[in-house]
């Protein structure tokens, strides 16, 4: 095997495309013809990169040019392959969707993965309502950046042999292969629900799910050239590094249904760094082990799970006492439960830990997404005061009140406007909204 990874882009021109129905058939029905395949996720996502480990038995990497410096980037491209015959990277929104900002590396775009490794794009076309204008459209994604190929497409949404003549018939015209056409099966949806998909883990019967995905794809795609299409990265080869200090020697994280949003690249780098990382679930009412140094309580679902982790006495009262000694760290779900009392979409309030002031609701809907640049205002694990991260927020939930807690950090959006301070600190204790990807190298 090559020493840099063989990889390809499936990317679209939109989101709701059928970018994850291709990335998971593609992923079940090369690793069904004993392939070794791994996946990454460009972008801040945390569900699709659970299906993508599900599909491959392998964590799935984020690569994401506006929180991501050059040497993160390239060295999970990397790690993502190594051991690999193939690559799969399942592209963000349109290939061509970032923000208006240049971060780290770049803007978030996936073309700028595209462009830094050499992977050539898989465009996935939605061809309901059109035929030979579809070629019109593949043609503007081949030809609109410089360095980003397209190397072949799939159809979806295709009604019939004559449909795929006219469309296929245009778009292989410019020179571009057609590696598939895809029938209209609304039986291989996955089920969703607010952020997202249904969460890999509570999806009924998964693994015969991806199978099905897997024949579906293999039936319908020409994988044998998916596989001649995938190219070696050209990316530069670093030394991984963790892209933020380990909280701990030995971190204890909140693992269950309610708490899901990890990203794999941290727990990667505090493990080269040394440190060991374990799991307690507040659902089954387990508290952190007494060993660990620091505490660690990520994002999911908690607003779904409220009652029982109201009730969980064993978890309550384990983190209370850890909090007395040891830093706790919570990233939105984590903050909602850190705090006074959380609202469930019933209007039900539920009390939860008490360590911070805030009190949030659920019912009282309000998407907040975007990225965000965060300064820590106090020195904690996360870094030094003064110390930027970036990262990003995806919540529903609302604040009713902060209460009289410090705020961690100040923070501004990707278009540089000023969000002011957020979430809070007391003690030991530090939370907000804002999920860390990693500490800003360029300041």
């Amino acid at each position: 095997m090559a020493d840099a990874p063989r990889g390809l882009i499936v990317g679209a021109p939109a989101s709701g495309t059928g970018k994850t129905t291709v990335t998971l058939g593609l992923l079940a029905a090369l690793r069904e013809r004993g392939l070794r395949v791994g996946a990454v996720k460009a972008g801040p996502d945390y569900i699709d990169p659970a299906f993508h480990q599900a599909a491959t038995g392998r964590p799935s990497f984020n690569l994401d040019g506006w929180t991501m410096g050059p040497d993160l980037l390239d060295s999970l491209a990397r790690r993502a392959g190594e051991g690999t015959d193939i690559v799969v990277c399942e592209a963000l929104m349109g290939l061509f969707d970032g923000v208006a900002s240049v971060g780290a590396t770049g803007t978030g775009a996936t073309s700028e993965i595209a462009a830094r490794t050499g992977w050539p794009v898989v465009l996935v076309v939605n061809a309901k309502g059109q035929s030979q204008s579809a070629a019109a459209l593949v043609k503007g994604f081949a030809t609109y950046q410089e360095g980003v190929r397209i190397g072949g497409v799939i159809l979806n949404n295709v009604a019939s042999p004559r449909h795929l003549a006219l469309a296929g018939g245009a778009i292989e015209a410019l020179g571009i292969p057609v590696l598939g056409a895809l029938p209209r099966t609304p039986d291989v949806i996955l089920p969703e629900r607010h952020l997202g998909l249904i969460q890999a883990e509570e999806t009924a019967d998964l693994q015969d799910r991806l199978a099905a995905l897997g024949r579906f794809i293999a039936q319908h795609v020409d994988l044998d050239k998916v596989m001649a299409l995938a190219a070696p990265s050209r990316a530069p080869k670093g030394a991984f590094a963790p892209a933020l200090p380990p909280l701990g020697q030995r971190i204890a994280i909140a693992r269950d249904v309610a708490f899901t949003f990890v990203y794999p690249h941290l727990l990667e780098g505090w493990r080269e760094a040394g440190a060991e990382v374990v799991t307690f679930s507040p659902l089954a009412d387990e508290a952190p082990p007494a060993d660990a140094d620091a505490v660690y309580l990520p994002g999911g679902y908690p607003e779904l799970h409220a009652g029982r982790l109201a009730a969980a006495g064993r978890f309550r009262e384990g983190l209370r006492c850890a909090a007395e000694t040891r830093p706790v760290y919570g990233e939105c779900g984590g903050y909602m439960v850190l705090g006074e009392t959380l609202e469930d979409a019933d209007g039900v309030t539920h009390p939860m830990l008490g360590l911070l002031g805030v009190r949030t609701s659920f019912a009282k809907r309000k998407l907040h997404l975007g990225y965000r640049r965060a300064v820590l205002l106090a020195d904690t694990v996360l870094g030094q005061a003064g110390t930027a991260l970036r990262g990003h927020e995806f919540h529903y939930a609302s604040i009713l009140t902060r209460g009289t807690d410090e705020p961690l950090v100040t923070a501004t959006a990707a278009d540089g406007s000023d969000l002011g301070p957020l979430g809070g600190r007391r003690g030991h204790v530090f939370a907000s909204f804002f999920h860390v990807i990693a500490a800003d190298r360029t300041q």
